[in-house]
């Protein structure tokens, strides 16, 4: 068994302490009502000999109420949990154990060693008081050379994002069944996949993990390829009052080119946020790690709705920016006319 000790103190932000204090008096009072653990695995990633996983640990009224909780959930339920910081949570990979604890948030994400077979496999996860649970990991085959990073708002998904008004009745308001899929994108990936057996989906977005579950869903219910979610906390950092959503972004990306350096990825998003800008900036730093780019285009309304500067839809089309070829078109159909017959896929 591997130890982890707790981090190394540090001066926080006065958010970040405000909101701790709060978050320990609503524990110890959920607590006292009789309240108890539950583990939420969400799907990590690795290759042979690691493995990263991810979930969080919140209080609930009985062991089990979150998995039981009906698919049909309004957003802003997935914000209602209690995060339990500081929990010593044990991970079993194989044969071997090891030991990590939660942070501030409730969360973990760490990267653990264990044999662990190309395709898709499990880790144990369980604390004191909470029943295990095991967290699906996407294993990625050493030999595979292709792989796709997807946006979500907008590329997979119509959420209007970044507008606050809409953002928030999409992420707190709206029922999951009532989100609208880009039409073809879905057709797009399995035939992306198709064409490259074993290639690892990655789904990047500046979205927060409690709506994880929401968005897994979503992704079976359309068909889309199951793979990793990478999203990450909103709230005060230990240094300031929100996290960077953009800095996410780019930091991931620096993350799967380390983890990965043999893989190209072929990085998927759309032009209403700052995924062209993101996109451009990692090709530049890491041309061996880029197939290419794939942008899907928003019409003019999703685009005024994203706070973004409206254009014309135009037909699909290929461009070459950076030593590297962009493809954009208002759709997945679109995207797969200028992609299916060139070396990308």
């Amino acid at each position: 068994m591997t130890p982890a000790g707790p981090p190394p103190a540090v001066r926080l932000h006065r958010a970040a302490r405000i909101e701790d204090a709060v978050h320990e008096v609503v524990e110890r009072r959920l607590r006292q009502r009789g309240w108890r653990p539950v583990i939420t695995a969400y799907t990590g990633y690795g290759a042979p000999g690691w493995a990263r996983v991810m979930g969080r640990v919140v209080l609930t009224r009985r062991a089990g109420d979150v998995r039981r909780r009906p698919e049909k959930t309004r957003g802003w339920r997935s914000f209602t949990t209690s995060p339990v910081n500081n929990a010593a949570v044990r991970l079993r990979v194989g044969d071997r154990i090891h030991e990590t604890r939660t942070d501030r948030s409730g969360y973990i994400d760490t990267r653990v060693e264990g044999d662990l077979q190309p395709g898709w496999a499990t880790v144990r996860l369980s604390t004191e008081g909470a029943e295990p649970v095991d967290a699906p990991i996407r294993v990625v085959d050493p030999s595979i050379r292709f792989g796709v990073v997807s946006d979500i708002d907008d590329t997979v998904m119509v959420t209007a994002l970044p507008r606050p008004l809409l953002a928030a009745w999409n992420t707190f308001v709206l029922d999951e069944h009532a989100r609208a899929a880009v039409p073809g994108m879905a057709v797009l990936y399995e035939r992306l996949v198709t064409a490259n057996p074993g290639a690892p989906v990655f789904y990047l977005s500046t979205g927060a993990w409690n709506v994880a579950p929401t968005l897994t869903r979503f992704l079976s219910r359309h068909l889309y390829p199951a793979g990793p979610l990478l999203l990450t906390d909103w709230g005060p950092t230990p240094d300031r009052w929100f996290r960077s959503g953009q800095e996410h972004k780019r930091s991931t990306l620096r993350r799967l080119a380390a983890e990965f350096p043999d893989i190209r990825w072929l990085l998927i998003g759309d032009d209403g946020q700052h995924d062209q800008e993101i996109y451009s900036e990692f090709a530049h730093a890491h041309p061996e790690n880029v197939a290419a780019v794939a942008i899907r285009r928003l019409s003019p309304t999703q685009a005024v709705l994203a706070g973004a500067i409206p254009g014309p839809m135009g037909d699909p089309e290929a461009v070459g920016s950076g030593g590297k070829t962009w493809f954009a078109a208002p759709d997945g159909a679109g995207l797969w006319s200028l992609l299916r017959d060139t070396d990308v896929v």
